[in-house]
């Protein structure tokens, strides 16, 4: 077994790891700046208060690796497995990503804040969301099912389609322009006239 490398307040700019593996490996504070890691594998790798700028992390496999407290700033996250990550090390913020595809089923993500994502067909179904922000995200498709949205705001998503009586949603915010999302299943028709 290899000896684990210790990366701490690094920064890696322009880095092509397009369908490589990295192993053995622990960021800590480390900035990523329009690196490619799509298809790459970071299995059994941690990440700590790390930040990825305008990094391209589609379909990236996370087996067992280790993110808390990491930060996504203008990335393509697509069609990425979160279940795969380690659960005790587990914690993110998205801004301005696309998150199409991706899967967080049964996951622990309280307090997540969402802004200005695409949340395409995303698999939030059993996962914890309570006091989670979705602020001007669009969650077409998205699939919230025995999910707890519990104080979680949508006020400003948009496209989502939520069963109340499928999901936990005490003191869930809402705004009225949205509401339809709430109760497209009914069929009703609703005017804001």
């Amino acid at each position: 077994m290899e000896e684990t490398v210790f990366h701490e307040d690094k920064t890696f700019s322009n880095i092509n790891y397009a369908e490589t593996k990295l192993r053995d490996r622990e960021f800590v504070h480390c900035t990523f700046l329009n690196c490619n890691f799509h298809k790459s594998d970071l299995s059994d790798n941690s990440f700590e208060d790390c930040v990825f700028q305008n990094c391209n992390f589609s379909m990236t496999i996370l087996n067992g690796a280790g993110m808390r407290d990491v930060t996504f700033i203008e990335c393509k996250v697509l069609g990425v497995d979160f279940t795969k990550c380690n659960k005790y090390m587990f914690s993110f913020s998205f801004t301005n990503s696309f998150l199409d595809y991706s899967i967080f089923y049964g996951r622990k993500l309280k307090n997540t804040k969402f802004v200005g994502c695409t949340l395409k067909e995303v698999d939030f179904s059993e996962t914890d969301l309570s006091g989670s922000l979705f602020d001007n995200c669009d969650l077409t498709d998205a699939r919230f099912l025995n999910t707890n949205l519990e104080k979680a705001d949508f006020r400003t998503a948009r496209n989502f389609t939520i069963f109340p009586e499928a999901n936990k949603m005490k003191k869930a915010k809402f705004s009225v322009l949205n509401l339809s999302g709430l109760l497209s299943h009914y069929q009703l028709e609703i005017s804001t006239e």
